[in-house]
This record gives C-alpha cells, sequence and structure tokens, in this order.
C-alpha cells in the first residue's frame, strides 16, 4: 500500500455509504483503499463506534479508526425529509449504495428498493442486515457474537476445560464485511453486461453458516456435531499449539509426506513410519500418544530458532505472538504493512495489485468534516448547507454537543428503527 498520487482499481466509483459499526464500513474501507469515492453519511449524533473506547484520538475511538480510513464524512438527518432530498440528490451520480438499517426501515421513509430502482436504475444497492427481511427471524437485529452463538461457532470453539468460547475477534462481521465487497464488484461486473444495477443483501446469519468450515461439511458427512477440542483440529494431527523452552509455538500438518518430513527434521524420524501415526487417521486415533511424543521433543528447543528451521524446510510452524510483536517484526516492517500518515497508523490493505496499488490518501475523517466540500460538489450553496431545512444543518460546536448527548441514553435517544446491524 503506498501514500504515492496513484488511481486506484476502483478510482472513477463513487459509493454512498449509509452504514455504521463494523460490517459495511470494513467493506467499504476495502473499497475506498482502492480508490473509490467513498462519501459516509452519518447520523446527527455520529457513527457510534465513535465512541467505542479508549482509546482515542481526540473524540474518535481506534474502533471507528480502525475502518474509515480514505472516506469523506457528511452529517444527515435521514429522518427528516430535507436528509432524505439530500441523500436523493447524492445517488443521482452515484455508482453503489450501501446500508445496514434494519430491513424496512429505507421503505418507511419512502426510499425503499422499488423506489431506488425506479430513480436509479444503474445503482448497486447494498444492504447488510443480521438475518434478511424474511422468515422467522426476518427484521431481527444481529451483532457478531450473537450469530456466533447461533450458527455453532461458539459451541464448537473452547476446550473440554474452558467450555465453549467466543472467537476473539468480530468474524462474522469482517467476513460479512467482504462478502458485501464481494457482491459489489459482482453486481458492478454483471452491470458492465447488462447496463443495470440491481440489490443484493449480505447477512451476518448466512455468513456464519458459511464459514463453519470443516464443521459444517464434517455434519453433513456424518452427522455429528463438532467436539470441543481446543486448539486441535478435527480433521488433522498434529494441527496444535506446543509449549518450547521460551514460548508457545503452532504446529501445523496437512499430509502424511509432511508429517514425516517433521519427524525426520526434529530428529525423530521412526515417528513418521510408527503404525500409530503413520496416517492421518491413525494419528487422529492416537492424538494424545503423538502429542505426548512431540511435546517432550519441542521442550528441548526455543521457539523463534525452531520455527525458522522448519519454516526454511518448507514445514508449517510459526510462533504465538502477541500483536505488538506481530506488527512490529521483521517480515511485517519488510512488507510495508504498517501504514502512516499524520498521526494515523493502520494496516495495510492486504491486495497487492501490481500497477494499480491501495494507496493511503486520507485518515479517518471527523464527524461532518467534509460536509461543505461534499453538498457544494452536489451544487448546493453556502447559505443552503447551512440550512436546517437539509436535515444537517448544525454548526459544529452543536454538532459535537449532540454527540456528547449521545453517549447518555437520558439525555439523547437513538430511534431503534434506524438502528443499525452491530458488531461487538
Amino acid at each position: 500500500m503506498t501514500t504515492e498520487n496513484t488511481a486506484g482499481a476502483m478510482s472513477g466509483l463513487r459509493v454512498i455509504d449509509l452504514t455504521r459499526v463494523l460490517g459495511g464500513p470494513y467493506c467499504t474501507q476495502i473499497l475506498a483503499d482502492h480508490g473509490a469515492d467513498v462519501i459516509k453519511v452519518e447520523p446527527p449524533a455520529g457513527d457510534e463506534v465513535r465512541d467505542w473506547g479508549p482509546p482515542f484520538h481526540d473524540d474518535d475511538a481506534a474502533y471507528f479508526v480502525g475502518i474509515n480510513r480514505n472516506k469523506r464524512s457528511i452529517g444527515l438527518d435521514l429522518g427528516s425529509e430535507g436528509g432524505r432530498a439530500v441523500l436523493m440528490k447524492m445517488l443521482q451520480g452515484a455508482d453503489v449504495l450501501i446500508e445496514n438499517f434494519k430491513p424496512g426501515t429505507l421503505d418507511k421513509w419512502g426510499i425503499g428498493n422499488d423506489v431506488l430502482r425506479a430513480k436509479f436504475p444503474k445503482l448497486v444497492h447494498c444492504r447488510i442486515s443480521g438475518f434478511g427481511g424474511d422468515g422467522p427471524r426476518g427484521g431481527n437485529p444481529g451483532y457478531d457474537a450473537i450469530i456466533q452463538a447461533m450458527t455453532g461457532m461458539i459451541a464448537a470453539t473452547g476446550s473440554p476445560q474452558s467450555g465453549p468460547m467466543r472467537i476473539g475477534v468480530p468474524l462474522v462481521d469482517i467476513s460479512t464485511g467482504l462478502y458485501a465487497a464481494i457482491g459489489i464488484l459482482m453486481a458492478l461486473s454483471e452491470r458492465q453486461k447488462s447496463g443495470v444495477g440491481q440489490f443484493l443483501e449480505t447477512t451476518l446469519y448466512e455468513t456464519g453458516l458459511a464459514i463453519m468450515h470443516p464443521h459444517a461439511a464434517n455434519y453433513f458427512m456424518h452427522g455429528k456435531p463438532p467436539q470441543l477440542t481446543g486448539n486441535e483440529h478435527p480433521n488433522l494431527v498434529p494441527y496444535a499449539i506446543f509449549p518450547t523452552r521460551t514460548a508457545d509455538i503452532f504446529i501445523g500438518v496437512g499430509n502424511d509426506g509432511t508429517f514425516r518430513k517433521l519427524c525426520k527434521e526434529i530428529g525423530k524420524p521412526e515417528l513418521g513410519s510408527d503404525v500409530r501415526f503413520a496416517r492421518n487417521k491413525d494419528r487422529i486415533a492416537n492424538r494424545e500418544a503423538l502429542r505426548a511424543e512431540l511435546a517432550a521433543v519441542f521442550s528441548q528447543h526455543d521457539a523463534e530458532p525452531l520455527c525458522d528451521r522448519l519454516l526454511a524446510a518448507g514445514l508449517p510452524a510459526g510462533p504465538v505472538q502477541a500483536i505488538d510483536t506481530a506488527l512490529t517484526n521483521a517480515h511485517t516492517v519488510h512488507r510495508g504493512d504498517v501504514i502512516e500518515k499524520d498521526w494515523y497508523r493502520g494496516v495495510a490493505s492486504p491486495i497487492r495489485l501490481e500497477r494499480t496499488k491501495a494507496r493511503l490518501r486520507n485518515v479517518p475523517p471527523k464527524f461532518s468534516e467534509h460536509a461543505t466540500e461534499v453538498l457544494t460538489e452536489f451544487g448546493y450553496s453556502r447559505g443552503e448547507i447551512f440550512s436546517a431545512s437539509l436535515g444537517r444543518g448544525f454548526p459544529r460546536t452543536i454538532v459535537s454537543l449532540i454527540r456528547s448527548f449521545a453517549r447518555h441514553p437520558a439525555l439523547l435517544t437513538r430511534n431503534d428503527d434506524d438502528d443499525p446491524t452491530g458488531g461487538i
């Protein structure tokens, strides 16, 4: 990822982003990193994730900062007729609209998909929701951890000692954002052939089911739910954490040939031909015996030198590192995986195109930082921009005060009907 002035692969694409929290902003940051003009439309109290801290930079939480670079921000009250009028004007030149309101919210406001399709036939309209708009749970709110619980993830994560556990990163939300980005690119590709856009939807619930591999595939095959195995793999052995003299390491073996090579490299070639361990199904049947054999060997080594040697031999092994070590190690630095601009630091886009590189153009925006700039582009006069009839109409200081009140529900409450799909 570069800070040089180069056009990205999505340059020329305009995205109107009504999403808040995690899945939607994660999706639009992918597009923005690669050159799309993403206009982030926030409610008068701002994206609530701005308040999900500490830590903070000024008034914005790291949670917000990490998923909103390269975007422009404007505050609009879409619950007002004036705010919706501004949105409709913005959509005249837009390629993509993405939102994560509860299904039915846009219809309630008179700007549902049928209306949008009639007015903007080339528009790609992406909705992210918890469960979709129909079915027994249609319209219900969705949050990452709740979906983890409901799709079998929590039941499959943890050890017999710990019991079921939530996965430590919001995997469902992030994956939903990735699926949304893929869906948008598919719809844009199809638009080149048909000349028209289309509505698409990704849901947290269906994403949760889709990424339950290999557990769903195993269940379809043998009809049994997964057991809690901790860091062990249900289908591969060895595939687990082992202690060394200095730190834990993770060893992953995908086939019998790799296992024999591992045994030779650690000075125990006889394990590779042992009838208890020769084939993967044998190793699964004798999991504990093999773990004891390998643990005895690894306990005589230091983590980093051992992993370096195994990786150099083409064997999958890695030290168990905390985030501070991962972000500062030699490989991360060499690949330029941490990017910086002014006060901002973040993780670079992992999509590395040869000619049209991702670029860090702008740091994450302050709330409604680009209101004047954006509205001027859409033909509004300076007087109109500060008119309450536009549904924004708050001087910057008053907007900040409103956002402060929003942290205290007793002072200012949000309309539950327009709450987005969550990402906790």
